[in-house]
């Protein structure tokens, strides 16, 4: 599997963007499950048809692109609102970049440590969970093993890990939207239906007095590459933990709002939350 990634990986990003656009229709059809999941989400954020279709193509090119961005060529990635991104670092308090699961966010880190962490002083951090397959996971592990990125486990051992990163005037990334384990997270209006979501990003935001950026990356078409748009919090988050959590909330459907046919409508963002072993 390990080699057939890497032959992947050779191939231009519009042949393996066409490739993932039949991936994400054939589980889209093949998965009455799944299907009803995506259009019920879909529906629950008040989209018309038109809206969501695109994201079922979407969905599997977020699959199909993962070879070139881990072992391939460079891509075209540029940054809109790097302002944003100058100005907190220029504060020195950290910076906690929140992406929800909308375009590809794998290249968000690529290019803020290609724009800002070659040096090392301000590397980016990540939150990781290794996939089960061993080949899988030596794969992914090396792909992010880059200059000016990291990766923290998701663990205690992470959290302390992503503190200390922003205590030091670092970068953290984490998906907000990502349903958290039982007992790290609230119940909490995502496209007004209660969810079940993480408290972490607020908590580092509120322990270490970080620059919180909204941020995703857009899939361009035609394989012509991406754009990551970063932009502030639309209001400054709440010292209350349920009042910040559901201000993230908020600040994530703006983003989705902005491209729905780019976002994981398949994704169980409603689940109850899985019980630590």
């Amino acid at each position: 599997m390990a080699l057939f990634f890497k032959m992947l990986s050779f191939l231009p990003l519009f042949l393996l963007h066409g490739m993932g656009w039949i991936l994400g229709w054939v589980a889209f059809l093949a998965s009455p499950t799944y299907r009803k999941r995506f259009v019920v989400n879909a529906g629950q954020a008040g989209l018309l048809r038109q809206q969501w279709v695109p994201a079922v193509g979407a969905a599997g090119q977020l699959v199909a692109e993962l070879p070139r961005l881990w072992l391939g060529r460079p891509v075209a990635v540029g940054m809109a609102g790097a302002h944003h991104v100058d100005a907190a670092l220029e504060l020195g308090k950290g910076i906690l970049f929140l992406t929800p699961h909308l375009g590809c966010f794998e290249v968000l880190g690529q290019v803020y440590a290609d724009l800002y962490g070659q040096g090392g002083a301000r590397p980016m951090t990540v939150l990781f969970r290794p996939p089960r397959q061993a080949w899988l996971a030596r794969l992914v592990t090396a792909s992010r093993a880059r200059p000016g990125l990291k990766t923290a486990p998701t663990s205690l051992a992470g959290v302390k890990q992503m503190l200390k990163a922003l205590k030091a005037g670092g970068c953290v990334g984490l998906l907000p939207d990502q349903v958290p384990p039982t007992s790290q997270g609230l119940w909490a209006p995502f496209f007004s239906k209660d969810a079940y979501t993480m408290t972490l990003s607020a908590r580092l935001a509120a322990q270490t007095g970080a620059t919180v950026l909204a941020a995703w990356g857009e899939r361009l078409s035609w394989g012509r590459g991406y754009v990551v748009h970063v932009s502030p919090l639309p209001e400054p988050l709440a010292v209350d933990l349920d009042v910040a959590v559901a201000q993230i909330n908020r600040a994530m459907e703006g983003l989705i709002r902005q491209s729905p046919g780019q976002y994981l409508w398949g994704y169980a963002r409603y689940k109850s939350p899985r019980n630590l072993a």
